[in-house]
């Protein structure tokens, strides 16, 4: 595996790797009043642009980084909707 490789897929870790304390969090305090909807869903429809790029030219660290964020984004607005509900009450 050459250098430039390594470094793509640690940038792709280290990238993925932001959104986990996010979820963790949002997860523990059953709450995702302070976080965007707007800015999550623009997180989601820039990592579908992403991992369209990164599959049609074939890049592992797009293709990984892009696909782990689209999850855990998944995953907060899904919190997102699901925690309103109680924070409503």
């Amino acid at each position: 595996m050459e250098f430039i490789e390594v470094m793509g897929l640690l940038g792709a870790l280290l990238s993925s790797l932001t959104f986990i304390p996010q979820v963790v969090r949002t997860w523990q305090i059953k709450s995702a009043g302070d976080l965007s909807m707007g800015m999550l869903l623009i997180v989601f429809s820039s990592t579908i642009v992403w991992l369209v790029y990164g599959f049609a030219l074939n890049l592992l660290p797009v293709i990984i980084a892009n696909g782990i964020i689209f999850i855990l984004s998944l995953v907060l607005i899904y919190f997102k909707i699901k925690f309103k509900k109680n924070e409503a009450k």
